[in-house]
């Protein structure tokens, strides 16, 4: 499978998309307003999962339309006009619904990892056992 970039992916790579984009473009958007631009290199900064600016854009554009995100045209730069974009009040409490959802499934996760690795020594050793 291809990317944007012109590399071939394997299906085992994870890819940025859907709610947790969202989250994580909203997350940075708590701290200051950025340019889409900006945002893409944040993501690929963080050592998150790909996405690619189109994704990013596009994503934008949803929360926009959600009311997550309010944008305007910024022209006080030389150059041409960008669209900076801020995080709305309802942004922010998507964002913290979003932030409590996340915790707690990562100590399900967590829970979960914990029992595999206590099972895990057991089920070598009942294995074991088992082996002429």
């Amino acid at each position: 499978m291809a990317n944007g970039a012109g590399r071939t992916r394997t299906t085992s790579e994870p890819r940025l998309h859907g709610e947790m984009l969202a989250t994580s473009l909203l997350a940075f958007l708590k701290n200051c307003n950025a340019y889409g631009y900006q945002l893409s290199q944040q993501l690929s900064e963080s050592g998150l999962p790909q996405s690619d600016s189109g994704t990013v854009y596009r994503a934008l554009r949803q929360l926009e339309s959600s009311g997550f995100v309010s944008s305007f045209w910024d022209t006080s730069d030389q150059g041409p006009a960008r669209r900076m974009y801020s995080l709305t009040a309802a942004g922010e409490l998507f964002l913290r619904t979003w932030i409590d959802a996340l915790n707690r499934y990562q100590e399900v996760l967590t829970g979960a990892l914990a029992g595999l690795e206590t099972a895990a020594p057991e089920a070598r050793a009942t294995n074991e056992e088992d082996a002429p």
